[in-house]
């Protein structure tokens, strides 16, 4: 029963990633973790976001814009490293506040308020009447890639904010999502690099026939997602956005993420 619980789960989130260009981790890693130990779910969710990214390059890669990958990819790699590395020399980091609902206790860290504050900003930014005439100038993607990549090593939140700046630097449709899939799969390389250390011991290798459907399901979802592709607007990914960014930030915000 869980495999197909979480095989439904990774399709249906990959077609409706395919357009945010972020969210299938943080989807699939809660479902996840009502199976099994947060370290495996964790270690699973790398595993078949990562895979997942990999396909989605075959199916749209030769769209990507070269110029804004240098420009954010290779801020992204470095901070992506540097975050990853904080986050095993910082094991435990203090809660801002914790609380207990339905039998189950939730807190929030210091690093996911900080996101939560980010996302609502820019969701604000992409539901306002004002928003197609914002632009984020090339030469200042860097910075985007410096908060993505970072906050993603030491998080795993990386996507929105990427998409958050990606939205505003002038590329076509076809060219964000496709840009947004090489730059995720560079920062999971990083991070999951760094990450390796723990794999061993999390017992990923006793859930292989798992991580062998849930990326399938992944892929298949992928796939649905690319021959939409032409049916959908850009005002539409923008909304999409926007609202994938506000239920991130609620759920970072109050600890259920």
């Amino acid at each position: 029963m869980e495999i197909i619980i979480i095989c439904l789960v990774a399709f249906l989130a990959s077609i409706l990633t395919f357009f945010s260009g972020f969210g299938l981790g943080t989807i699939l890693a809660p479902v996840l973790a009502l199976f099994f130990p947060i370290d495996i779910a964790i270690a699973l969710t790398g595993v078949v976001h990562f895979a997942n990214n990999l396909f989605k390059i075959a199916l749209v890669g030769r769209m990507a814009d070269r110029a804004v990958l240098w420009r954010f990819g290779l801020t992204a790699i470095l901070a992506s490293f540097a975050g990853a590395w904080l986050l095993l020399q910082i094991t435990v980091m203090p809660a801002v506040y914790a609380y207990e609902f339905a039998g189950r206790s939730f807190e929030v860290t210091p690093v996911k308020l900080i996101i939560a504050i980010i996302l609502v900003f820019f969701s604000l930014v992409e539901l306002s009447p004002a928003a197609n005439r914002i632009s984020i100038s090339r030469n200042k993607l860097w910075l985007g890639g410096l908060l993505s990549g970072f906050f993603g090593g030491l998080s795993g939140i990386q996507g929105a904010i990427r998409s958050a700046f990606l939205l505003k630097s002038g590329l076509s449709k076809e060219g964000y999502i496709a840009t947004g899939v090489v730059i995720a799969c560079l920062i999971d390389f990083t991070r999951l690099s760094v990450y390796a250390s723990r794999f061993t011991s999390s017992g990923l290798n006793e859930n292989i026939s798992l991580i062998i459907a849930a990326t399938l399901s992944a892929m298949a979802g992928a796939i649905i997602g690319k021959r939409l592709l032409k049916k959908i607007t850009y005002r539409s990914i923008q909304v999409l956005v926007a609202v994938m960014l506000i239920l991130i930030s609620v759920g970072l915000g109050s600890g259920l993420i």
